[in-house]
């Protein structure tokens, strides 16, 4: 099941090359091979056990016997729903495409296969698999940056892949000393076999090894100061790709760090707590006082999610709290900061794509009152900007509230600092609606028209776990709560 769910989208990506049908049989391919993988997406994440945990659905076969890499994937309570969030945003990005009539085939060919390396990231067990697929993802986004961007495409594109391709070189040496710190018949490359081990007596000190990880997970999540890769690539990206590299790229530095960071060196995440704490009070306010001197909108929104990851980084940080006062709910909140970031934002990347094709134009300053001409467009706009300060009712809220009740026992100060970049968020947020939607109508935009029904559907499908998660949170805690309480539990000792 796992594996038809990763290769989907790249069987859809092969169908469209090899039919090379017209624009619209390409757009139905895509827009069909998306319905499936959400479809699949559902239908793996309802069946998911919560009360049996552990990993499910494992599927494994022998791929380099020679040195005991495995084709292994499965899923946990944590996996599960970032494969979901992958499904939602996949067909978001397919329908906001639909405008696409540029190499066309090509275009949704990377499209899918982007979705499609993303996928396989979040099902990998396999260290090596799991580091194939985080390597393959740089392929699609690099071309579809580079291809169909804007401004200085080629030069955001090239930065992405530099900076990827760094981190990426810190992973794999980590990955490689974890491997040969053991006797042959004892090594391997299984998360889940790693994960019982002690890992203290490597060819070098773990701490460094955590590092090498920690760096990797950084650059993509992305924290202070390996960040700036990214206003880049979101300025200049397609409106899809920006939806998917918010979305879920993102995510994927994010479950690196709950995955290999918390899950095998519990011990290096509680000394590295410090200091991760201070990267995320960095994150958050320095992203929420940049934000508020963007002109661009899409600019804007890029640091935003600056900001909002470092909610993510604290919720990390929670886990140096004494034993008397350490809980789950940070680990639990930066998971579901996660999800929630990824539809949210994803949904502010839908609403700048529909603005700026109807203005041809970014910049905040030049555009007042389109309320009036574009009611659909705003209702999305503001429903993802109220989600994103943490409006209650929404899945913004729940998120930022895990993340302060299990922090607050360990960084009180910390705390207190972040809570304020949630009242920073209002204020940018509020004033940038403000300035965009409201006030007196220029002359110039009386003529725009609104969101299509394909516009719609794509802010739809954004818009519905907002709200369904902000009202019955269980839905998906109770998933992400059976994989991080067994990360959780390695930092009761």
């Amino acid at each position: 099941m796992l594996t038809l769910i990763t290769f989907t989208p790249a069987l859809g990506a092969i169908l469209l090359i090899l039919l090379r049908g017209d624009a619209r049989t390409t757009r139905f391919i895509a827009l069909l091979t998306a319905l499936v993988t959400l479809l699949l997406t559902l239908i793996i994440y309802f069946s998911y056990d919560t009360a049996q945990g552990g990993y499910q659905f494992v599927q494994r076969a022998t791929w380099i016997e020679a040195f005991n890499i495995e084709y292994l994937v499965g899923i946990d309570g944590l996996s599960a729903p970032l494969i979901l969030l992958n499904g939602i945003l996949g067909l978001s990005a397919v329908l906001i495409s639909w405008h696409i009539s540029e190499k066309i085939h090509t275009y949704f060919m990377w499209l899918l296969l982007l979705q499609s390396a993303v996928m396989g990231v979040f099902v990998s067990l396999d260290l090596i698999l799991f580091f194939v697929f985080w390597e393959l993802e740089l392929i699609p986004m690099f071309f579809l940056i580079s291809s169909w961007g804007t401004g200085r495409r080629e030069y955001s594109a090239m930065k992405f892949l530099i900076f990827t391709f760094l981190g990426s070189a810190f992973m794999f040496a980590s990955i490689l000393v974890l491997y040969f710190s053991y006797p042959e018949l004892e090594r391997t490359f299984d998360i889940t076999v790693l994960a019982e081990k002690n890992l203290v007596n490597l060819l070098v000190p773990s701490s460094f090894v955590f590092m090498g990880f920690l760096v990797a997970f950084a650059v993509k999540l992305p924290i202070f100061p390996l960040h700036t890769w990214l206003p880049d690539a979101h300025t200049d990206a397609p409106t899809a790709v920006s939806v998917m590299l918010a979305g879920v790229l993102l995510k994927m530095g994010g479950y690196g760090l709950l995955r290999i960071n918390a899950g095998l060196f519990p011990s290096e995440l509680v000394s590295f707590a410090p200091v991760l704490a201070t990267l995320a009070v960095i994150n958050v306010l320095y992203g929420a006082f940049i934000v508020m001197r963007q002109n661009d909108l899409k600019r804007l929104v890029a640091y935003s999610s600056v900001s909002h990851m470092g909610f993510v980084v604290l919720g990390l940080a929670s886990v140096s709290a004494v034993p008397g006062n350490l809980n789950a709910a940070g680990l639990n909140g930066a998971a579901l900061q996660l999800f929630t970031h990824g539809t949210i934002t994803g949904l502010l990347f839908v609403v700048v794509g529909l603005i700026y094709e109807r203005t041809h134009t970014r910049n905040i300053s030049d555009m007042s009152g389109i309320a009036k001409r574009v009611p659909l467009i705003t209702v999305g706009f503001m429903i993802a900007g109220l989600a994103s300060l943490g409006l209650p009712m929404t899945s913004g809220f729940v998120a930022e509230v895990l993340v302060f009740i299990g922090t607050f026992p360990a960084y009180q100060l910390a705390t207190i600092l972040t809570v304020t970049g949630v009242v920073l968020a209002a204020g940018y947020i509020l004033w940038t609606a403000q300035r965009i939607f409201f006030g007196p109508i220029t002359e110039k935009w009386n003529s725009l028209k609104d969101a299509t029904p394909v516009d719609i559907a794509a802010m739809a499908i954004l818009i519905l776990p907002i709200f369904v998660i902000g009202i019955y949170p269980a839905i998906i805690t109770e998933v992400f709560e059976s994989g991080i309480n067994p990360i959780f539990e390695r930092f009761t000792f």
